[in-house]
């Protein structure tokens, strides 16, 4: 038998990679030619610095050097830190067990490799990066003058900047790709830029990192699968009545509102985290808004055409299904938001259809919007106008960027070193799938939506905005409202939208979960995961309220379901898809959540 590791073998080893590095060269100068053949305007994609970081920077440079004394102090600690971490690893190197001078935060998983405690090396290695990186971040953080806008930004980008820098992020200080390099004598590297150089054509010159296994799931078929009907469809939605799992059901119907940034099945992922049929399984007729991706036909569609032509059209929809007028409706996000911007236009016009409204970590007072509201200045704003300009709509993968830099080293880092450091393929995850299904936003919308709430704060002013003619004020809102947040929400930070307890005037409640945007919300009771407050008094103060407040473990969708069986109006008999007036036009999940935003 024949030496598998023998010369025959090397050769052959040595051709493949051969064979593989010169499909890489060649697919590496398609991409390139493709990418220098676009248009100019397109290979430049607009302005050196869209995000206009140049300046936030050149004006943190100009008030470092107006104190050069508080800097030469930081610089002496700096190197203070670093002698003391010599002599630190010179002791481990003699073996003398010594303390750690810093070590990673509890949630920080970059370093989890045990290579990284027990090397000194490596163990130096990381510390050294701790120490500058923090180094780093405070001394940006406390130099004095910069105005508020301005500092959040630097202290964003500079986050950013030490993040990038972390020796995870390479592969000769990464003790896990160094393993995986020397085990498969570099063919983990080789099939990193495989992956790489498939990412860079799928977006066509540009980077669009690969989170998981899309093969590995489809719509309608192993994720979105309760069982409905699309009952009723228009420009900018499909309204689906899911199939009753009960033989009677609340009276009031109720629809879900998802955000339009993103695709309503993450509210049914899987059956056993889905929050769509858990719902249904507790007595409800379930409607949910699914929204269109929109391409440029649809670039003139406003705010106000999104209230008119969804929950609106969903009421009335909802009514010649059922025989009933009244409902409950749930807003996620930024369909939060947009319930409350119609609950005041509804106020406004002496309409009472809605009996209670939930928000699912929305905002409506936009004062302190979080990391988001980063991205929000005047030239960053005028640079997403222009390129809304050209199709008529933002590009999906926009949006998907501006949110993944909100969680760099989960949602970007973690990606670079598994994908093209590791060269392993990407892990089927559910969630991330949704997340990458991204979707477009139409520019009069988008538009108003920027400017009118995250930049002029309009909406918590009353008759701040007017839509379809009317002045709104949500001051004048007595809806019975829920309010559910959660504690590591970046995107709605749990304190602003606690802010909508004192602007509304009817019955509320408030609960505050645990997690973030995305896990607080879909955490099914079986999962027995996380926690939650409450607190029966609302003061003006969102410290006040959870010093008051009482935890609890698990999730917090019981509460819920107790708190809106009061507004259900009672039981009927169970209503099934196309028994009204509306007959089922095809089976749910229906068409629009189908569309891909390849941009």
């Amino acid at each position: 038998m024949a030496d598998a590791s023998g010369p025959g073998s090397q050769n052959q080893d040595a051709a493949a990679l051969a064979r593989a590095m010169a499909d890489i060269a060649e697919r590496s100068q398609r991409v390139v030619m493709d990418f220098l053949s676009r248009p100019e305007d397109e290979r430049e994609g607009g302005p050196v610095d869209p995000l206009n970081i140049g300046t936030a920077f050149m004006d943190l440079t100009a008030k470092m050097m107006a104190d050069p004394t508080k800097l030469f102090e930081a610089q002496v600690n700096l190197w203070q830190n670093y002698m003391s971490l010599w002599q630190n690893t010179a002791s481990r190197m003699m073996g003398v067990d010594a303390e750690p001078m810093v070590s990673p935060e509890g949630d920080d998983r970059r370093f989890k490799d045990e290579t990284w405690r027990e090397n000194p090396v490596f163990d130096y290695i990381k510390q050294s990066y701790l120490l500058t990186s923090t180094w780093i971040t405070e001394t940006v953080r406390e130099v004095d003058g910069l105005d508020e806008k301005t500092a959040k930004k630097v202290e964003f980008y500079t986050k950013q900047f030490v993040d990038a820098l972390s020796p995870t992020n390479f592969a000769v200080t990464n003790p896990e790709v160094l393993r995986a390099t020397l085990e498969s004598k570099g063919e983990n590297l080789v099939k990193g830029l495989e992956n790489l150089l498939r990412d860079l054509e799928r977006g066509k010159g540009q980077l669009r990192i690969t989170m998981t296994d899309k093969d590995a799931f489809k719509v309608g078929e192993n994720i979105a699968v309760t069982p409905g009907r699309v009952i009723f469809r228009n420009d900018l939605m499909e309204l689906i009545q899911y199939d009753p799992a009960t033989e009677q059901v609340f009276k009031r119907p109720l629809l879900i509102m998802p955000p339009w940034i993103n695709k309503f099945y993450i509210l049914d992922l899987r059956p056993k985290n889905s929050f769509i049929k858990w719902a249904v399984e507790q007595g409800h007729t379930v409607f949910v808004v699914s929204w269109v991706n929109p391409d440029s036909a649809l670039a003139k569609k406003s705010f106000e055409d999104y209230m008119l032509e969804a929950p609106l059209a969903a009421l009335d929809a909802m009514e010649k299904a059922t025989g009933v007028r009244e409902a409950n409706v749930i807003g996620y996000c930024l369909g939060g938001t947009l319930l409350a911007s119609t609950l005041a236009y509804m106020t406004e016009k002496g309409d009472d259809r809605i009996k209670s409204a939930t928000f699912f970590v929305s905002l409506v007072d936009f004062t302190e919007p979080g990391d988001l509201g980063i991205f929000i200045d005047e030239e960053q704003l005028e640079y997403i106008e222009n390129e809304m300009d050209k199709k008529g709509y933002l590009e999906g993968a926009h949006m998907a960027t501006t949110f993944n830099m909100l969680r760099a080293n989960d949602l970007i880092w973690s990606f670079v070193i598994n994908n093209y450091l590791m060269g392993k393929d990407p892990f089927p995850f559910d969630l991330l799938y949704w997340n990458s299904d991204s979707t477009r936003m139409p520019r009069a919308m988008h538009s108003f939506y920027l400017r009118k709430m995250y930049q002029e704060n309009l909406l918590s002013k009353p008759g701040g905005i007017t839509l379809d003619g009317v002045p709104i004020d949500v001051t004048k809102v007595k809806t019975p409202s829920f309010f559910l947040s959660t504690q590591e929400d970046h995107i709605a930070p749990w304190k602003t939208t606690y802010t909508t307890t004192q602007l509304f005037t009817g019955p509320r409640k408030f609960v505050l979960a645990g997690s973030g945007h995305i896990a607080g919300v879909v955490n099914h009771p079986d999962a027995k995961k996380y926690s939650y407050y409450t607190n029966a008094k609302l003061p003006a103060s969102p410290d006040s309220w959870l010093e008051g407040a009482k935890q609890e473990s698990g999730s917090w969708w019981p509460v819920w379901q107790k708190w809106i069986a009061r507004h259900g109006g009672g039981k009927v008999p169970a209503r099934k898809p196309g028994d009204g007036k509306l007959k089922a036009l095809e089976p749910a999940p229906g068409t629009y959540v189908l569309v891909k935003a390849e941009g």
